[in-house]
């Protein structure tokens, strides 16, 4: 069938990373593009369902604007790149990330089955590309946001790019890569893409009723692959199974112990095993009735240089854009460098983090608008407050990078835990027998602390010598 908008390419070429915030949510910047070509079978339509296969469960989504060649187009200039544009349109580059082991890179079985390229439904043609925005709705709901101007690189740089060694012909079409927010999306679903007031590309998703042939690769899944089709391992786990769990390596039994347990007691378990350094130094809860688990999402703040500010710091800037890249369950955390001369963050970006599911914020600098953070159901730890904005002091620089907060080296995906005394952070491969060992130690110390109000001395009490031991462990039978 002809597609409704006459297009017929020759060849789709797509871009592996071109927004900075779907660079930030994969934890990488690419210094320059790299692509992949999806075949021209795989073109769709408005309206045309895309059809997961059978066996697999990780179709995902990603909005995009398709660049549509209108001339030919061979060793083209920046400056005159855009001359050989017809037109743009509002694109949808699916993927089952069930087939991403087979072809890496090439994304051949991933993303070029029949029908995962959906462009329309309607061209847009303009002089100025640079501020052209897009949306993707889920089932009505928005899920993706983001300005031509968050581009890595320019449609201009990337005809220039791909015609240095290859022809762009008419018809030619370039998928100029997906923002932040791309996920797993399930049969029934419905997808929207918009480009500008172009009207909506719609496509539902629908499960095969074949079977796939048993010749060939078949689809596998891995914890891996499933956390970077839904964007984290928090949204993954949390897609996964109900219940509080906060990530892969966060079940509801580790959480639900983090929760019950104070920072004093973890720190303990953390100094049994040689982590000395893990308690975030100069910050103080906005509400101290909040418990706080989450998986950190880290941001740097470097000191303030007026012309780097003018460059980078406006805008969609860094802290914005890791604002709407949080996934559920994670909790910002903000390197401000211990400067007490600014405020880091302010109301309307924490309540921003709250709607999209973030499980507490931190910043060893200072807080903005800090009395609205006493009503805000969102655990919030901070060293100061103060109603100057961040241009003051800080340039917001990158995100999901090792930083230094409170004195304390944090990694992406650590553990936070938070109450009214402070926050510790937790290497994740000890979160879950940290959890269960101050469980434990915090019922022996309600026992002491029993022992004690009743008027016993500490003295082999405190810690247990093997008497005081042995009525503990008969009382605990006794239950």
């Amino acid at each position: 069938m002809e597609h409704p908008l006459g297009l017929a390419p020759g060849k789709i070429v797509a871009v592996h990373l071109n927004y900075r915030s779907r660079a930030a949510e994969r934890g990488r910047t690419p210094a320059v593009p790299s692509y992949f070509v999806k075949p021209s079978s795989s073109l769709s339509w408005s309206g045309r369902p895309v059809v997961r296969p059978a066996g697999c469960e990780l179709l995902a989504f990603e909005g995009e604007i398709a660049v549509i060649i209108g001339t030919r187009a061979h060793r083209v200039s920046r400056e005159r790149a855009l001359d050989h544009v017809a037109g743009y349109a509002a694109a949808n580059d699916f993927g089952v990330y069930d087939f991403k082991h087979a072809d890496l890179g090439s994304n051949l079985r991933a993303k070029g089955q029949d029908g995962y390229t959906p462009i329309g439904p309607a061209i847009l043609k303009t002089d100025d590309p640079t501020k052209l925005w897009l949306r993707t709705y889920v089932n009505g709901k928005l899920v993706q946001e983001a300005c031509t101007d968050e581009l890595l690189f320019g449609f201009d740089l990337l005809i220039a790019d791909l015609s240095r060694t290859m022809t762009l012909e008419p018809g030619d079409i370039i998928l100029a890569g997906t923002p932040a927010g791309s996920t797993v999306v399930q049969p029934g679903d419905v997808v929207e893409v918009e480009l500008e007031d172009t009207g909506r590309l719609r496509n539902e998703v629908v499960a095969d009723d074949h079977e796939l042939a048993p010749y060939g690769v078949q689809p596998k899944v891995t914890d891996e692959v499933r956390a970077a089709a839904y964007g984290s391992a928090g949204a993954a786990a949390e897609a996964a199974k109900p219940g509080d769990a906060v990530s892969g390596v966060l079940d509801e039994e580790t959480v639900a112990a983090l929760k019950s347990v104070s920072t004093a007691t973890i720190s303990s378990q953390l100094r049994k095993r040689g982590i000395d350094h893990h308690f975030i130094e100069g910050v103080k809860p906005a509400r101290p009735d909040l418990r706080m688990v989450g998986i950190a999402r880290t941001l740097r703040y470097l000191p303030l240089r007026e012309d780097v500010f003018a460059e980078i710091g406006n805008g969609m800037n860094a802290q914005k854009r890791t604002v709407e890249e949080i996934q559920p369950g994670e909790v910002l955390v903000i390197s401000a460098r211990g400067e007490h001369g600014s405020g880091t963050l302010g109301d309307i970006l924490a309540l921003r983090a709250l709607r999209r599911g973030a499980a507490g914020v931190i910043t060893d600098g200072g807080l903005r608008d800090s009395p609205s953070f006493s009503n805000l159901e969102l655990p919030s730890y901070y060293a100061v407050a103060h109603a100057a904005v961040l241009g003051r002091r800080h340039v917001p620089m990158d995100s999901q990078i090792p930083v230094d907060c409170g004195g304390v080296l944090v990694m992406p995906g650590d553990v936070l835990v938070g109450d009214a005394e402070g926050v510790v952070v937790i290497p994740p491969r000890l979160a879950a027998e940290v959890a269960r060992d101050s469980a434990k130690q915090e019922k022996e110390e309600r026992f002491i602390l029993e022992r004690v109000d009743e008027g016993a001395s500490v003295d082999g009490l405190y810690p247990m010598n093997k008497a005081w031991r042995q009525v503990y462990e008969e009382q605990e039978r006794a239950k």
